[in-house]
Order: structure tokens, then C-alpha cells, then sequence
């Protein structure tokens, strides 16, 4: 009895510490349970209204209205236009196969079509947006809006693109936009901060240089949905900005003028005023429609631009480097003026060739000049004068004055990536560069424009227009603001050490262009309101052979790629000079025959609305 009453002791005080145990544990688990709920409801309870929020509230980026190019006169020169965009985002499609041909049939699509958009699909993230169309019509889109019920994911969206409405006239100032990329967003803060799927961005040209000026800020929409991502009501719009206007100093006319007159052919025209440094025009022939990228260019397109032998894509006014051929011979006549190696009075006899250190070099007249002084020289474009000329001065005298009048760097600066410096060589040039001597028969040629001397067509303009206004500094410009703020302190610096010496130059081509003998003569124009001043050049595609020289073949007669470039700077009117000019016309043979012409056309136009500019110029100051 004893023992059995000892046993059932034992059994009851284990049961009573179990009991004990559980019931710790479960007061433990329940102080646990409501410490949790507590943490959960009161410490994180903003974290998880966010979460919650997240899956009920949506945000949708609209593309940022991109800022307009005007020219001088206000005109839109790139504008905008509503496009019709088809999104999908594929986080809210339960059924993408189902969307994806529901659609191909409510669009129509081809089955390429069809099969490029179930390629981008698999290329691109989980939770990227696929584009389905950029440029959808009117028709189709309001169909799809329609069809909104059953399509699960589908977005239509009212986008803003590109237009250029002058298509190829400004391309190679303005550039284009296209669809940005992922080296744009890493490469730009602006581009990374406003980038919605399909973001069309400046690719090159001024669309690319002025982007962050242009690119504007996002339309944000912030909406609410339900458990199956469907919109229910609208929360939020906060309104974007749009891009800055961009006003240039082009004139679209004269814009449209240069187009015509180098239309099927190869080259640059460039204008420039003279005392401002404005751009009036600046034109690459031949160019490209550049709303043909702005929606992504097709294959056939593309290839057509590309192998085409003119090379549309290469802007021929930055980097196009030619040989200037005569129309460096202002820029040596004045540098010998200015370093006293020559007067008026220094005259040379021309006999159609001269030999120099057992080298015979010609002139373009076989016959010869006879004797020649400065302006006549300069007026018949004698190469013998100029062989002497440049013996006499020496290639560094020459490569300073010519860089000082612009030759040999950029004009614009950093503003365009692709322009080219160009080259005024010298002898420490030649040294560091080739790791050889100068020779003096490379001064000589030099002297007519041929060597290694390179040149662009704007550094040509702007060498002329620093001639016609008298000898002083100007920085080139085509963005309006730069007329009006941070002018550089060295503009209008003198870049001659007596006036004279340009007046003398000044009037030598004068005669070139307006006198009988002269090398533009037929380019002339009588009335004084529109007379201009002008020198001619060719410049060497090919080494002339001694067979060939004899054969005096004419341009026509010459394989096209072997034939001459054509070139002519001027700057007009003659007796208040105002604008200067320079032509290049690849493989266009002489520039007399060529590209004179043009500047006769060009400044007729450009001097007819020279009191149309200056009027709006008296506005402007006048609203100030």
C-alpha cells in the first residue's frame, strides 16, 4: 500500500511540472505573438502601409515634351507631335500569348511584325515595358481603347515625338532624335532622371549638344487599382515641364537656297555676318530626312543612306578637310604684307612655269601672267606671283597669320563632337608629326593652297569674315543666346599690325571678282547694293601628270573622283561689307565656273533680307 501510494506522488508531480512546462511555453509563445503584432502594427506600420500601397497604387511616366529649334525669324525648324504609342507591361498580363494575339488581329499585323514583337519580348527584362508600336494611326488606337475590358496589361499611350518639318535643309545643324539607349542613360543624369520606355533622344548634331536644355521633365500620373491591376480611379497628376526653346540665328531661306543650289551635288555653303559672327546658313550636301530615324530607320533605308558614294552622313562644313587651293591667297598676300616681305610695288614675271631648286612649277595659265604686281596677281590668281610670294615669307610667318584668321582648329568649340581642326603646317610640325625636315618646296606649294595644308568650309568663312570687317576677332555663333551673354573678352581683338594691309587685300578681290581678267568675273554683280568681293580656288584631288597637263582636259572630260574640288569665299556688299561667305563643291572642277555662281545667287537673297533681320533684331531690343 505504502509503495502504491509513493508511485501515485511521483505520477502527480510529473504531470504537474509538464503541466508547469506547457504552460510556460505557451505563455512565452503568447508574449512572443502579441510582441510581433505589436512591432508589426505600431514599429513598422509605414513600411507596411508602403508595401500595401504599392500593390493598390500605380505610377506612370509620360514622355517629357521635348523643346523646339526656331530660326532667326521664329520659325519652327523641329517641332513635336502627338504619336500613338501600344505598351505592354508584362507584370500585368495573366495571359500573354492570349494578348498578344488578340492584338496582332486587332492591328493587323504582319507576320514579320508579329514575330519582332515576340522577339523584343524575350529580350527584354520581366519588368520592362514592350513596346508594341511607336507610331500607331488613329484608327487602330481608338480600336484598342476599345478593346481595353479584355486585354489585360495593354496600355495605349499619347506620346510626344519629333518632327522636322524642312526634313534634309537643317539636318546635318540640327541632327536627330532616336530611341534612347542604354550608353544615353548611363552617360546623361537628365536622360537617366526623365527616361520612360520609348524616349526618343538627340543622337548628333544640336539635338545631342543642347539635350539637357531640350529633354524637359516628365508628366507623372499616379493612379489606383484593383486585386487584378485594373485602373479604378485616379489619385495624382503632376504636370511636367516642357524643354527650353531654342532660338538659332539661321535664316530658313537662305537655308532652303544653298539646298537647291548644291542639290545632287557634293559640298558645303556657309554664311556668316561679319561683325556678330551669326550663322545665316550652313549647309552639308548631300543630306538625309531625319525623321526617317526619329521612329527607328529601316534596313533598306539605312543601307541606302549609308553606301551612298556622296557620303551623306559626313557634314561637310565641319569635317570635310580640303586643300584651299587659291582661296588661301588673300591669307598669304596679308601675311607678307604684315611681315614687310612685300609692298604694292613687288612684281614678279609669270611665264606659265618657273623652276625653283631643280623643280619646275606651273601655273594654271600655260601662257603666262607676264609681270604681275599684287592686286593683278590676286586678280588672275597668278601661281607663279604666289610660288615667290611664299619662298620669300616663309612657311611659320604663314601658319601664324593663318591661324590667327581661324585655320588650323575648331571654330565651334566643343558645340559639335565631330568637327574637324583642320591643318596649317609648319615646320616644328612636320618635325613632330612625320619626324622629317621641311622642305622648301612644300613652302612653295603650300603658298597656292596644295601640301598638307587642310581647311574646313566654315574655317574658310570665317577667315574671310574676319578679312571683310577690317581685321578683328569674331566667335563664330548659331545659338541666339550666345549673341547676348558671355561674349569673350578677346572679341573684336585687332589681328593686324597695320590696316592698310587689309584694305590692300580687300581690294584685290575686289578686282578678282568685279573687273575684266578677273578670276569671278562673270559672277559679278554691277548694282553696288549687291556687289561682293570674292576669291576663286581648285583644289587638287590628284597629282596632274606631265601627259595630262598637255592633254588639257576639260571637267567634263576627267573621271568624276579625279576631278578638282571647287571652291569661292566671298564677302559682300562690296562698300559696307556685312556678310561673308564660303563654297566648296567636291569634284566640281574650278571654282570660277562652279562655285562662284552660287555666291551671285546667294547674296542677292541674303542682302534682300538683310532689313528684314535687322528690323527683328530692333524689335527684340525694343520688348527689352
Amino acid at each position: 500500500m505504502i509503495n502504491s501510494s509513493s508511485d501515485n506522488v511521483k505520477k502527480l508531480n510529473s504531470i504537474n511540472r509538464r503541466m508547469f512546462i506547457i504552460g510556460s511555453c505557451k505563455f512565452f509563445i503568447m508574449i512572443g505573438l502579441i510582441s510581433r503584432l505589436f512591432f508589426l502594427q505600431v514599429k513598422e506600420n509605414k513600411k507596411y502601409l508602403t508595401l500595401s500601397d504599392k500593390n493598390r497604387i500605380r505610377e506612370w511616366k509620360l514622355a517629357p515634351v521635348r523643346g523646339e529649334f526656331h530660326d532667326y525669324f521664329g520659325k519652327v525648324i523641329a517641332g513635336n507631335f502627338e504619336a500613338y504609342q501600344l505598351h505592354i507591361i508584362p507584370e500585368e498580363v495573366e495571359d500573354f500569348r492570349y494578348v498578344i494575339y488578340r492584338l496582332k488581329d486587332l492591328l493587323e499585323l504582319s507576320e514579320r511584325d508579329f514575330k519582332k514583337i515576340i522577339k523584343k519580348k524575350n529580350e527584354i527584362k520581366p519588368w520592362e515595358t514592350l513596346i508594341v508600336s511607336d507610331n500607331l494611326d488613329w484608327i487602330k488606337f481608338s480600336k484598342i481603347n476599345n478593346q481595353l475590358y479584355d486585354l489585360n496589361g495593354v496600355k495605349p499611350v499619347i506620346s510626344i515625338s519629333r518632327n522636322y518639318p524642312y526634313k534634309e535643309i537643317f539636318t546635318h545643324v540640327l541632327g536627330y532624335v532616336s530611341q534612347a539607349n542604354e550608353m544615353d542613360i548611363e552617360k546623361s543624369e537628365s536622360i537617366k532622371k526623365n527616361f520612360v520606355p520609348g524616349l526618343k533622344v538627340g543622337k548628333v548634331g544640336l539635338e545631342k549638344s543642347f539635350e539637357k536644355k531640350l529633354i524637359g521633365s516628365n508628366d507623372i500620373e499616379r493612379y489606383e487599382v484593383n486585386a487584378y491591376g485594373r485602373r479604378i480611379s485616379q489619385l495624382e497628376f503632376q504636370k511636367g515641364k516642357k524643354g527650353q526653346n531654342l532660338k538659332l540665328t539661321l535664316d530658313t531661306e537662305v537655308q532652303q537656297l544653298a539646298n537647291e543650289l548644291l542639290k545632287e551635288k557634293s559640298g558645303s555653303i556657309c554664311v556668316m555676318d561679319i561683325y556678330t559672327g551669326s550663322i545665316i546658313a550652313m549647309h552639308s550636301s548631300p543630306s538625309f530626312d531625319p525623321n526617317h530615324f526619329v521612329f527607328g530607320i529601316s534596313q533598306d533605308n539605312w543601307q541606302l543612306i549609308r553606301n551612298h558614294p556622296m557620303k551623306p552622313l559626313v557634314n561637310k562644313t565641319l569635317q570635310g578637310t580640303y586643300s584651299p587651293g587659291s582661296t588661301i591667297k588673300p591669307i598669304v598676300a596679308l601675311s607678307a604684307l604684315e611681315n614687310g616681305i612685300i609692298d604694292t610695288n613687288f612684281t614678279v614675271k609669270c611665264t606659265g612655269k618657273t623652276e625653283m631648286y631643280d623643280q619646275t612649277y606651273h601655273c594654271w595659265k600655260k601662257k603666262g601672267h607676264g609681270f604681275v604686281s599684287l592686286r593683278n596677281a590676286m586678280k588672275q590668281s597668278c601661281d607663279t606671283y604666289f610660288y615667290e610670294v611664299a619662298r620669300k615669307l616663309g612657311v611659320d610667318r604663314l601658319n601664324e597669320t593663318a591661324k590667327k584668321f581661324g585655320l588650323g582648329e575648331k571654330v565651334f568649340g566643343n558645340l559639335f563632337d565631330i568637327e574637324k581642326n583642320g591643318l596649317v603646317p609648319s615646320t616644328q610640325w612636320k618635325k613632330n608629326a612625320l619626324g622629317k625636315g621641311w622642305l622648301l618646296g612644300e613652302t612653295i606649294i603650300t603658298g597656292i593652297g596644295q601640301g598638307y595644308i587642310q581647311t574646313t568650309p566654315i574655317q574658310l568663312c570665317l577667315m574671310t569674315a574676319q578679312i571683310a570687317n577690317g581685321g578683328y576677332k569674331i566667335y563664330p555663333n548659331i545659338f541666339m543666346e550666345d549673341n547676348e551673354k558671355n561674349e569673350p573678352k578677346d572679341k573684336f581683338t585687332q589681328l593686324f599690325k597695320s590696316s592698310t594691309n587689309i584694305k590692300i587685300v580687300q581690294d584685290a578681290m575686289f578686282g578678282s571678282t568685279n573687273e575684266v581678267m578677273g578670276t569671278s568675273y562673270r559672277s559679278r554683280i554691277d548694282d553696288p547694293i549687291y556687289q561682293f568681293a570674292g576669291k576663286t580656288g581648285t583644289s587638287q584631288v590628284k597629282r596632274i601628270t606631265e601627259r595630262e597637263r598637255e592633254l588639257d582636259l576639260k571637267t567634263f572630260e576627267i573621271p568624276y573622283e579625279e576631278r578638282d574640288h571647287a571652291l569661292y569665299v566671298a564677302f559682300g556688299p562690296y562698300k559696307n561689307p556685312r556678310y561673308a561667305l564660303s563654297v566648296v563643291v567636291e569634284h566640281g572642277g574650278n571654282g570660277s565656273t562652279t562655285a562662284a555662281p552660287m555666291a551671285k545667287k546667294l547674296f542677292k537673297l541674303i542682302i534682300d533680307r538683310h532689313s528684314i533681320r535687322e528690323s527683328i533684331k530692333k524689335d527684340r531690343y525694343m520688348d527689352t
